[in-house]
């Protein structure tokens, strides 16, 4: 049984490290470090809505990029409508949350297989991608908001402090914003684990036949589950568009699908600080390997991960912690050992 947060020490070190970076960050690093780190948050926000709904749903999707790009787009046309920030950011989460509640009950409902889910997950996020790509005529347009073709929609507001479209907030302030954010949705999502609902939603990830019989509604969870992972990648392309200013269709694109498999692999699946910590180490990999002008980053990349996936396919995180697990039990053995002279007590 899945320990509670109350007894979970790791919950606790996590909610103490993402405060601490929150606070102490934008005053330790420059303008340029801040930039980067923020781009690392944004992305470990996309990362979480994968690995919730493959980790602790056992919905693996191939195209997460759809509700991504999804967000992105929503909050960019909303937003220059608008003229504020506030509430483009939350139909950001809400548009893209319904979009996958509605997919998701016809996959569910209509009894796909997993094959069958990652396809048509994975269609849709090249429908969403070549639609977006054939708007660029100035017909292609929702209010003020010119959606651009492949060229993008520039000019897109930065946050501002909600009730004050004026009040922008500098980058420092957004990187504070956004570290608040990963911190309630990883809450949010550890809450949500450790209930009933997330309880019945393992066992349905381990085996979906038994959770049937015992009388739960498994294409109802499956729904839920799609689409609160399907709302939290649409927000994160809120937070990316905002940070970028700027959105093109690339936020649609196979390889930003393949980048939340390739972390959530790398970070361990079942776990939600395992993708978070793959996020920071792929992409600082990422961007020290392209200041070198060696060989193309991504084909390093892409040797790093078969390693990776070959020596460590539970992933980073839960190696860590078993070898940690196996170095204290090898070390309280050898204590025993020693107080008793090399010898094992035996049982009275």
């Amino acid at each position: 049984m899945e320990k509670t947060l109350a007894k979970d020490i790791g919950f606790y070190v996590m909610l103490c490290i993402g405060l601490a970076v929150m606070f102490v960050g934008p005053v330790v690093w420059d303008l340029f470090e801040i930039m980067q780190i923020t781009q690392y948050v944004v992305l470990s926000v996309y990362a979480l809505s994968l690995a919730y709904i493959w980790g602790f749903g056992g919905i693996l999707s191939f195209g997460e990029a759809a509700f991504f790009g999804l967000g992105a787009y929503t909050f960019a046309v909303a937003s220059i409508n608008m003229g504020e920030t506030t509430l483009p950011f939350a139909l950001s989460f809400i548009l893209p949350a319904a979009f996958g509640a509605a997919l998701g009950y016809f996959m569910f409902y209509g009894r796909l297989s997993d094959v069958y889910l990652g396809v048509v997950t994975m269609v849709v996020t090249l429908i969403f991608w070549k639609l977006i790509n054939h708007t660029a005529g100035p017909e292609y347009s929702i209010g003020d908001a010119r959606l651009g073709g492949y060229n993008g929609i520039p000019s897109i507001p930065v946050l501002n402090v909600p009730g004050d479209p004026a009040a922008w907030l500098d980058p420092a302030q957004m990187f504070q914003v956004f570290m608040g954010i990963l911190i309630v949705v990883y809450v949010f999502l550890r809450v949500i684990i450790a209930s009933d609902f997330g309880r019945i939603s393992v066992g349905i990830r381990e085996n979906e036949t038994r959770s049937s019989l015992l009388g739960y509604d498994v294409r109802r969870h499956k729904v839920i589950v799609f689409a609160i992972g399907s709302g939290i990648a649409g927000m994160a392309g809120a937070m990316w568009a905002t940070y970028q200013t700027f959105i093109d269709p690339n936020a649609f694109s196979l390889e930003m699908s393949a980048k939340a498999l390739v972390w959530v692999m790398a970070g361990g699946v079942g776990t939600l600080a395992g993708p978070i910590l793959a996020v920071i180490l792929l992409q600082w990999l990422s961007l020290k390997l392209g200041t070198l002008h060696i060989l193309n980053n991504y084909v390093i990349l892409g040797a790093i991960m078969m390693v990776l996936v070959l020596l460590l396919p539970k992933g980073l995180l839960p190696t860590i912690k078993a070898l940690t697990l196996r170095l204290w039990f090898l070390g309280q053995s050898r204590m025993t050992s020693d107080a008793t002279g090399g010898k094992v007590p035996s049982d009275v």
